[in-house]
């Protein structure tokens, strides 16, 4: 069973936390990871680009000069591909990128990308993270605290001050426990959360 330290919000340890190996000490699977960060950006695609064929171009329907005799190449309408003005060959169109995972999949995924963070020891562990206030400069010293810098936190439901003070701090992202993602686990150098969202992410993910 991994066991990790916590700390508080002044930067000092004061204990360890055992997390379950179901979902903290699993092999990693890279394949698996790769496929839930590439479905994460797909679905994250808009897929609104779109340009006119030469059939959806206006004009172009009279010959621009006859077919021979005028030393020139031949040509049947000024709204073809290689004319200023024309249509795009291959054209874009609207079309959804997104595609499924399967549930498991998706789940192993999670766990293999909590488990990197865990090996690696950028997974930090907090007794509570709470402010009495909105206060982006209060939350700013936690993080110097516990020396950690671009960095996702994953806090409980409800704890809305912490949202509300990261929110302007650059390369930190809050998340709940219903909203982790592959991507965002692996983008950001370290994983902090709190025991309660351990907790819950155990209840949840287990």
């Amino acid at each position: 069973m991994a066991n990790v330290k916590v700390f508080n919000m002044s930067g000092s340890e004061v204990g360890t936390i055992d997390l379950k190996d179901e979902i903290f000490a699993v092999e990693v699977n890279e394949h698996v990871l790769h496929q839930a960060v590439v479905q994460y950006l797909a679905n994250q695609r808009q897929g609104t680009k779109s340009a006119k064929t030469r059939a959806e171009v206006r004009g172009g329907g009279r010959k621009p000069w006859r077919q021979k005799s005028t030393g020139r190449a031949r040509q049947g309408s000024i709204r073809a591909p290689q004319w200023t003005g024309g249509g795009v060959v291959f054209a874009p169109k609207p079309r959804d990128f997104s595609f499924k995972l399967n549930k498991k999949v998706k789940r192993l995924a999670l766990k293999s990308a909590l488990t990197s963070k865990v090996n690696e020891n950028k997974f930090i562990v907090m007794d509570e993270l709470k402010l009495d206030e909105i206060k982006t400069k209060k939350m700013k010293n936690v993080l110097d605290n516990i020396k950690v810098g671009k960095a996702l936190i994953v806090v409980e439901d409800g704890n809305k001050n912490v949202v509300l003070s990261a929110r302007n701090i650059a390369d930190v992202k809050t998340a709940g426990v219903n909203t982790i993602n592959v991507y965002d686990i692996l983008k950001y150098d370290t994983f902090v959360v709190t025991k309660e969202a351990v907790a819950k992410i155990e209840e949840v993910y287990a």
